[in-house]
């Protein structure tokens, strides 16, 4: 998985029958349950956004800066993209870096995520301030069609836009501020399926 992203999302009701089968799958838990916040920054010109690009400040157990460029949709419809990402030594310093450059924080998320590996495949069980996904990722198209049929989530719905992009489609229509996907921002606010315009996989 070094240097290239490539990866299928799934939107699910409840996270906890995917973990359950992947424990009777004797998947292995690489990751527990973890907080992550992150941070996207871009030029003042959103020049990173307009080309679909990525640069991202990520604080769970560890911090790390990432670079993404551009996605392509490949075999299957999966999406692929180029990733860049590193450990830094510290969270705080490393954004007060980015903004010496010239970068602006545009966006603040945050989630929980848990990690498994089974078949060649990282799993990973996100929960968000609107819903929770299940992302798959390898570098074998075939093992990640193959895991996704083992946990019973249906290939055809998959999500091809990113976190901020489905937030994006809801900001607006709930007066919420799109630079904000925060717990607290959206604690207030029952966000409906249709209008994330997505479907459940399970």
């Amino acid at each position: 998985m070094q240097n290239q992203e490539t990866e299928v999302k799934f939107f699910v009701r409840k996270l906890k029958p995917i973990e359950l089968r992947l424990r009777e799958l004797k998947a292995q838990l690489i990751q527990p349950r973890v907080h992550e916040i992150n941070y996207r920054f871009d030029f003042p010109n959103n020049e990173l956004r307009a080309n679909q690009k990525v640069l991202r400040l990520r604080k769970d157990d560890q911090a790390k800066l990432t670079f993404k460029g551009a996605s392509v949709e490949g075999e299957s419809g999966v999406m692929s993209r180029e990733e860049i990402e590193f450990v830094v030594e510290d969270f705080d310093k490393a954004k007060k870096l980015l903004e010496s450059l010239g970068f602006t924080p545009v966006v603040f998320y945050e989630k929980f995520r848990t990690t498994y590996e089974l078949n060649e495949t990282h799993i990973m069980l996100d929960e968000l301030p609107y819903g929770e996904f299940v992302e798959i990722e390898s570098e074998n198209i075939s093992a990640i069609k193959n895991v996704s049929a083992l946990l019973g989530l249906n290939w055809n719905v998959m999500v091809k836009a990113g976190y901020h992009a489905l937030f994006d489609r809801v900001a607006n229509q709930y007066s919420l501020e799109s630079w904000n996907l925060s717990f607290e921002a959206l604690s207030r606010v029952k966000i409906k399926l249709e209008d994330l315009q997505i479907g459940f996989a399970d």
